[in-house]
């Protein structure tokens, strides 16, 4: 589980398939490889991925890439040199200033005597799986005094979860969805001056693709309403 809360952006040294068959991709970085174990989990462009070999003196650790993450990602459009968003997964005592989403099981709504699922905020943030649900792509970035507004579109199949004033992570940065345009399957965002200092999305051009995870409230929603559950209440 992750924040979106960027800890520093690295730099793709090297990338393709190794001499097993697999993709590997070696980032160089310092932040995220304080402590790091082999088989710890890093988000790269709000990708969930496993590291595989790190070297703390070079400053680098490689990651592998299975085919599917390869299909659903902007990852493979990735070169060296190329910038990428890095954060650990979290910890116990990992400070907690992103977004999270909690449930909780609540007993006798409606006096009904049974218990229905509740979604609540809890301690503002909300659950960043790095499990990416698909790709946007960026159609205009605008500058407003110190700020940017980042235009993306992407499939009606993603754009149903994602609403005004709700969350969405974008490579694996936690942002506040500000408008959705149906006509147009897309939706904008605003970076203000210190988040574009320290992601990577104000580096990438129109056209190119970006991770979307949506929030996962949605599609607990979805679920709900379409197994029937809240019909037992009648």
């Amino acid at each position: 589980m992750f924040t979106g809360i960027v800890e520093e952006m690295g730099e793709v040294k090297q990338l393709g398939y190794g001499v097993n068959g697999g993709f590997d991709l070696k980032i160089g970085a310092k932040v995220v490889l304080e402590g790091v174990k082999l088989g710890d989990s890093i988000a790269v462009n709000g990708t969930c991925l496993t590291v595989t070999e790190f070297n703390t003196e070079l400053s680098e650790f490689t990651v592998g890439l299975a085919p599917e993450t390869l299909r659903k990602t902007s990852l493979v459009e990735l070169e060296p040199g190329s910038v990428v968003n890095l954060e650990r997964a979290l910890l116990p005592s990992t400070r907690m200033g992103g977004h999270f989403v909690q449930l909780v099981w609540i007993e006798g709504i409606g006096g009904k005597g049974k218990g229905v699922v509740s979604l609540m905020s809890d301690m503002g943030m909300r659950e960043i799986e790095g499990h990416v649900d698909g790709t946007g792509e960026i159609v205009s970035l605008d500058p407003e005094n110190d700020s940017l507004w980042v235009k993306v579109k992407t499939s009606p199949e993603l754009l149903k979860y994602i609403v005004p004033k709700g969350f969405i992570t974008v490579d694996g940065t936690s942002l506040t969805v500000v408008n959705v345009f149906d006509d147009e399957l897309c939706f904008n965002f605003m970076l203000v001056s210190y988040t574009q200092q320290n992601v990577v999305i104000p580096l990438k051009k129109v056209g190119q693709k970006v991770n979307l995870e949506v929030d996962i409230l949605g599609k607990y929603v979805e679920r709900l309403l379409s197994s029937g559950f809240l019909e037992s209440f009648k």
